[in-house]
């Protein structure tokens, strides 16, 4: 038989709610006219849900890793159908309203996730740090960084193809499993959509195996890690042009503001932003290059132009004259020493000097070992 919809549950001990999530799936094929399975993701249940499952006819795939990403990636792989429909079986989603996604994957969308905040939720089935403060700001960051135009990035109800799951590699084992199928859809330029979805309370008596800060930092990991740009790029570029400013008016004269007088003691600190701005420039590059050979992030025309426009002759040659200009300084500054018969350096205007002198010549010797990492793990190229 040609199975169109595998409905995937992951479960770990999940007896109290699980077989009314099953009948509610499979009352939803018969009324629908639809070839369908459920298909449980046990991950080690004791309290009997294997043998609830074997009674209603589901097919149980058994998968040792442990995790939440690990069980769903378990029954997934292991499924039969065309499209599929992942969801907790705690009995707060309807899988017996599972029309809206099975229309938009007919439709030819990739992705399909549901929007509680849309659909509506009941009262106590979200706590109130999950509900203003924990999915909203994770979800604005995902957007932010990876242009994903979806309001609920953890939304446990949602359907995609087996094709489109095949082209996301994902990876993760715990509850960030969620934030990296949005994000892996997306840099991957796959169509995705949302339906509204109703979140009821679940009907457990015991607690969820979420925790609210160590999955939600472990989101937020994810997010960050899977973003080189916003990680390291973005601040350290910030970080780099604000440091040339300001350095930049205060080696011409130093700068009052009120009562206040920024000099050579400031232009040490702006200098020092340079340099770590460039740092955090350097693990960008190194970063991009390690993500995409070792297939962690998918490959785009920008990364070929790193090493079209950034490569080893280019960085000897920038280096080495930035550590040239430095060493140029240092002997101005030197000779304005020995003028002072090398007594103590009372003169800012020789600081002003020797600050950049060094900062040249750090950056140089930084822009020349970059530039040599950089074409080491560039090699396949």
């Amino acid at each position: 038989m040609n199975i169109e919809l595998s409905v995937v549950m992951p479960c770990l001990n999940e007896a109290e709610t699980l077989a009314v999530c099953i009948k509610k799936a499979q009352d939803f094929f018969k009324r629908e006219g639809i070839m369908g399975e459920v298909v449980i993701a046990d991950n080690g249940s004791t309290d009997g849900s294997q043998q609830i499952a074997e009674k209603l006819n589901a097919r149980i795939i058994n998968v040792k890793e442990k995790g939440y990403g690990s069980a769903l990636r378990g029954g997934i792989e292991g499924a039969n159908g065309k499209y599929i429909i992942m969801g907790d079986a705690d009995d707060s989603y309807d899988f017996n309203n599972l029309m809206p996604y099975l229309e938009k994957l007919r439709e030819g969308f990739d992705l399909v996730m549901g929007n509680r905040f849309k659909g509506g939720i009941k009262k106590g089935a979200m706590p109130f740090l999950h509900k203003y403060l924990g999915n909203p700001v994770l979800s604005f960051i995902g957007r932010l960084f990876f242009k994903a135009e979806i309001g609920d990035f953890h939304c446990g109800l949602r359907g995609f193809s087996k094709e489109a799951y095949n082209k996301m590699k994902l990876s993760t084992t715990g509850m960030e499993f969620a934030s990296e199928m949005i994000v892996k859809s997306s840099l991957n330029d796959l169509k995705i959509t949302e339906v509204p979805t109703i979140l009821s309370p679940d009907g457990r008596s015991r607690p969820p195996h979420l925790n609210t800060w160590k999955d939600g930092w472990r989101h937020l990991r994810f997010l960050l890690l899977y973003s080189p740009n916003w990680l390291f790029f973005i601040p350290g570029l910030i970080m780099m042009l604000f440091g040339l400013i300001a350095s930049t008016i205060l080696v011409i004269a130093p700068v009052n503001i009120g009562n206040i007088t920024l000099d050579v003691h400031t232009l040490l600190f702006t200098s020092s932003m340079i340099l770590i701005g460039f740092q955090f420039i350097v693990f960008y590059g190194l970063t991009k290059v390690y993500t995409v050979e070792n297939q962690l992030l998918p490959k785009s025309n920008r990364y070929d132009n790193l090493f079209r426009y950034i490569n080893l002759e280019k960085g000897l040659i920038v280096g080495t004259l930035l550590v040239i200009t430095g060493l140029i300084l240092s002997v101005i500054a030197y000779t304005n020493w020995q003028d002072l018969n090398f007594g103590d350096i009372n003169n800012n205007n020789t600081m002003r000097m020797v600050i950049p002198a060094v900062t040249a010549i750090l950056l140089g010797v930084q822009i020349i070992l970059f530039s040599l990492f950089f074409s080491v793990l560039g090699l396949k190229k």
